[in-house]
């Protein structure tokens, strides 16, 4: 009995409204259910203003098997932006870009850096996907070749310090694997198109619907985002790893990141996003899974 709780990015004081809303008290330090546990996808830290409190929150949720947390490409990024490079500087490289999104969290960690440090440390031990029985969980991307590679890689689902220096070598099949796996699946946008992110920065990929067929996509209709200056033709198949997508005959499958706007809605019967922008003034979405194998849009709840 899961209750999947999407991206929170900080924002601590939705989160306790959201499980209070979903029925949740909190005992001896930390929020629980009589029945019930959430599964978070991931995406704790970064751009709100309770970074701390979030984190304090659900990491008493895991220690007491209230909750399962997986990792986000946030807590991936700081651990990558905290670990040193045997060549100088760091995995993930202290540049403007970089530096800004992680800047909120810095903040909060102000002089409180061995604190900090204990949260990377947990960070490591977020599994990056979780299945169950009428389930899976992922943050960004679901790709059946890419979790049995991590399956057969990562110890017990997670990332160990030799594995983190390894993932961020552009090209290997580890960084491939966990790069769709916590950010999705890019392809170019065609004839030197460009748009502005919700960060101000220009970009020139679109990430894409991974659960779609892409031999009969064109760049319009596969992208996460709408678009309306996206052209109505077929996508560059030579752009992707894997041509397969996740089947409408697999198990629902829950996610967040990628910012959603609007009402609530599935992208099929077995393809849940819950990232609707909290962190920009959006909606902090849970989704109340019972014993359905079809997504029901009553089981929404949201703050």
């Amino acid at each position: 009995m899961t209750d999947f709780i999407g991206d929170i990015h900080g924002h601590a004081d939705k989160l306790e409204e959201l499980l209070l809303k979903l029925g949740y008290e909190m005992r001896n330090g930390a929020y629980s259910h009589p029945e019930r546990k959430v599964l978070f996808v991931g995406d704790y830290i970064d751009r709100g203003p309770k970074i701390k409190e979030t984190l304090q929150i659900v990491k008493a949720m895991v220690e007491s098997e209230n909750a399962i947390a997986l990792m986000g490409n946030h807590e991936y990024n700081a651990l990558c932006f905290h670990y040193k490079n045997p060549e100088g500087g760091h995995l993930r490289k202290h540049e403007i870009k970089n530096i800004l999104q992680h800047s909120k969290t810095l903040e909060q960690f102000k002089n409180k850096q061995s604190e900090y440090e204990d949260y990377l440390d947990w960070f490591k031990t977020l599994p990056l996907f979780y299945e169950g029985e009428n389930f899976k969980a992922v943050h960004a991307c679901w790709d059946n070749q890419n979790i049995e590679y991590l399956r057969n890689t990562l110890l017990k689902d997670r990332l160990t310090d030799e594995l983190i220096y390894k993932s961020v070598k552009k090209g290997t099949e580890l960084y491939e694997a966990i790069d769709e796996t916590l950010k999705g699946k890019e392809i170019k946008m065609p004839d030197g198109l460009s748009f502005t992110d919700k960060d101000g920065m220009d970009r020139n990929k679109i990430r894409i619907k991974w659960w779609e067929n892409p031999a009969s996509s064109t760049y319009k209709s596969i992208s996460v985002i709408p678009k309306h200056d996206l052209p109505e033709r077929q996508i560059n198949l030579s752009e992707l790893k894997f041509l397969d997508h996740y089947g409408t005959d697999d198990k629902i499958v829950f996610f967040g990141h990628y910012w959603l706007e609007g009402e609530l809605d599935f992208h099929k019967d077995n393809i849940c996003c819950l990232d609707y922008s909290v962190a920009k003034g959006g909606k902090l979405v849970a989704y109340r899974l019972k014993e359905e194998s079809v997504l029901d849009g009553r089981n929404f709840i949201y703050v």
